[in-house]
């Protein structure tokens, strides 16, 4: 399992040196986009719209938009130097608290956490400890440039961290437009929905939920497949210039250039003719 990162998480006087590996993957099948013509895979470049050029990863600096059309450059130095003075230092757990005390919607991704070298029973008596006491920590951690809120919490027999969103990235609910008022519900039709919840009710098991759409996408794929309906881009065509066409037109040239060049005849001028007296 790829490490994503490499440190150590602490509470109180407790260091416990981990690994950080992704805990969920995205299995969305990724399409490629065609040229319909040729069938060659589209590519996508870095344009200038002012100097109408290509632009290369080593021409390209970050910055932010503080105004419109006004920004802020920063050098990488910059970055960097606080991308490492935050991830030297260790996680630390700020708090415990209690797991439904969060509401869902902070929730972001979700990572195991395994014991690096010299680890193993520190770990174990911080899993031990959230196990229970029924709490999970809250920490702070540097990921990928960015540092996250998370929460180290007990699943199966490791830890994991969540990262969870700050408040304010989390929306406004007042911000919702057209909510409708509770006033609305009829106490027959609730009735009703109560019951047909009770009857869809059952306990929560993962493996039965599966992703439809993408095994049918799947399937058809294959069957294209196996039908030979594949397609491969069109190679190419290499244009190899003709040494005669080039040898003849090198030639005409040299003899045009040393064809003697034509004298405009002369035309006298006639004597005017004597006046008779």
């Amino acid at each position: 399992m790829h490490t994503i990162w490499k440190g150590s998480i602490s509470f109180g006087l407790v260091n416990i040196p981990v690994k950080l590996h992704a805990a969920t993957e995205n299995k969305d099948i990724k399409l490629r986009q065609l040229h319909k013509e040729c069938h060659s895979p589209i590519s996508y470049q870095k344009v200038c719209p002012i100097c109408d050029k290509e632009v290369q990863n080593e021409d390209i600096v970050k910055a932010y938009e503080y105004t419109k059309n006004k920004f802020v450059v920063l050098d990488d130095e910059d970055l960097e130097k606080l991308k490492k003075e935050n991830e030297e230092k260790a996680v630390e757990i700020i708090d415990f608290v209690k797991l439904e005390e969060i509401d869902p919607i902070y929730f972001e991704r979700s990572y195991f956490l395994a014991p690096d070298n010299g680890g193993g029973k520190a770990y174990a008596l911080l899993r031990k400890a959230l196990e229970e006491s029924g709490k999970i920590g809250v920490a702070k951690i540097m990921i990928r440039a960015k540092e996250q809120l998370a929460i180290v919490r007990v699943y199966g027999q490791t830890l994991l961290v969540e990262t969870i969103h700050f408040p304010d990235e989390v929306r406004n609910v007042e911000d919702v437009p057209n909510i409708p008022s509770s006033d609305l519900v009829v106490q027959k039709e609730l009735e009703t929905a109560l019951l047909l919840v009770e009857q869809l009710t059952t306990a929560f098991d993962p493996e039965k939920y599966t992703d439809e759409y993408r095994t049918a996408l799947m399937e058809l794929i294959e069957e294209k497949k196996t039908d030979n309906v594949s397609v491969a881009p069109t190679e190419k065509q290499k244009t190899t210039p003709s040494n005669v066409t080039d040898l003849m037109t090198a030639l005409q040239a040299s003899l045009d250039k040393t064809k003697p060049k034509k004298k405009k005849p002369t035309t006298r001028k006639k004597a005017p003719a004597k006046k008779h007296a």
